[in-house]
C-alpha cells in the first residue's frame, strides 16, 4: 500500500517538474532607453567543438525554475570560468530572478542550435548578447532591448587590409556560424558576389576564428564589438574597422510564453533604473 502511494505521489511531482518552465508571447512595447555600446566583438566558426554540458545553478527566491540557454564563449555576455558560466548576461537574469521571485539555470549550448533548443522546450529562454533579427523573431518573440552594438572587423597585428579590402571581398573572413555577422556578410558580400563564398570560413566559437586569424588562416574575422574589443585584449590582433548595424539585443522566450515574457520585461526595466545596471557595466568594462 504504501508503495502504491508512493509510486502515484512521484508521478505527480514528474508531471509538475515537466510543466514548470516558460509563459511567454506578445511582443513587449519598449519603454526603457537600451544602452548603445563601443565595444567590438568577433564571433568565429570552425569545424564543431564538443557542447558544453556543464549547467550553473542559481537558486532565486521562488518555487518556478527557468532554463536559460547561452553561449558559452560570447565574452563579455556570458562565457566559462574555470567551469562556471558568468558574465554581464549572467548577473543580469540572476539579478532579475531575485527581483521577480522565480529560480534559473544557465544551460550552455551551440550557438548554431540554441533557437531550436527553446522551440523544443530544452531550454526556456536565451539570454547571451543575442540580436533581434526578422528571421529569429519569425521564431520567437524578444524582450525588449537592452543593448545595442555595431560589428567589429579585427585582423593581425601587421594586417595592411583595409575596410575597403573587406568591402570589396579582398579577404578571407571568419565569423561565428548562425551569428549576426553571419547574416551580414552573407546580404552584404556573398549574395552579391563581392565575396566568394569560399572564401567565407565559418566557425562554432569566436574564439576558433580568431586563433585561425592569429595563424593566418583567415584575413579578417567579424563580430559583435563589446565581444571582439575583450577577446582581443592579449592577442596580435587589432581593429580595422566597425561595420554600423545598430543591432539590438534581446532575450528570446517562446511566443506563447508571455507570463515569462512580461517578467523578463519588467525585471529589464528595474534592472536598467538601478545602481545594478552602471555597476554590471562597470564590472565588464561596457560603460
Amino acid at each position: 500500500m504504501k508503495f502504491w502511494y508512493g509510486a502515484l505521489t512521484l508521478v505527480i511531482l514528474v508531471a509538475v517538474l515537466a510543466s514548470a518552465g516558460c509563459t511567454g508571447t506578445t511582443p513587449a512595447t519598449n519603454n526603457s532607453t537600451a544602452v548603445k555600446t563601443n565595444a567590438t566583438t568577433v564571433v568565429a566558426n570552425v569545424t564543431s567543438t564538443t557542447d558544453v554540458t556543464n549547467v550553473t545553478n542559481t537558486t532565486g527566491t521562488g518555487n518556478v525554475t527557468y532554463i536559460v540557454g547561452v553561449d558559452a564563449d560570447n565574452k563579455p555576455y556570458t562565457f566559462s570560468d574555470n567551469g562556471t558560466i558568468v558574465g554581464f548576461d549572467v548577473d543580469s537574469i540572476q539579478w532579475i530572478a531575485q527581483q521577480q521571485g522565480f529560480n534559473v539555470k544557465i544551460q550552455p549550448m551551440a550557438w548554431d542550435g540554441i533557437i531550436p533548443a527553446l522551440l523544443q522546450k530544452k531550454i526556456d529562454m536565451v539570454y547571451s548578447g543575442m540580436t533581434k533579427t526578422p528571421e529569429r523573431a519569425a521564431q520567437v518573440n524578444f524582450s525588449k532591448t537592452y543593448l545595442i552594438v555595431n560589428q567589429s572587423v579585427v585582423g593581425r597585428n601587421d594586417s595592411t587590409l583595409t575596410m575597403d579590402d573587406f568591402k570589396k571581398g579582398k579577404v578571407i573572413v571568419g565569423t561565428q556560424r548562425s551569428s549576426s555577422a553571419n547574416s551580414w556578410i552573407d546580404d552584404n558580400l556573398v549574395k552579391n558576389n563581392t565575396l566568394s563564398s569560399d572564401n567565407l570560413k565559418l566557425y562554432d566559437s569566436v574564439s576558433l576564428a580568431l586563433a585561425d586569424l592569429a595563424n593566418k588562416r583567415v584575413d579578417v574575422v567579424m563580430f559583435d564589438q563589446p565581444v571582439m574589443n575583450t577577446l582581443i585584449k592579449d592577442m596580435p590582433l587589432k581593429q580595422i574597422g566597425t561595420v554600423d548595424t545598430h543591432e539590438e539585443y534581446g532575450v528570446a522566450i517562446r511566443k506563447e510564453d508571455t507570463e515569462l515574457q512580461n517578467k523578463i520585461n519588467t525585471g529589464l526595466d528595474q534592472l536598467m533604473n538601478s545602481p545594478k545596471w552602471q555597476e554590471l557595466l562597470k564590472k565588464y568594462n561596457m560603460d
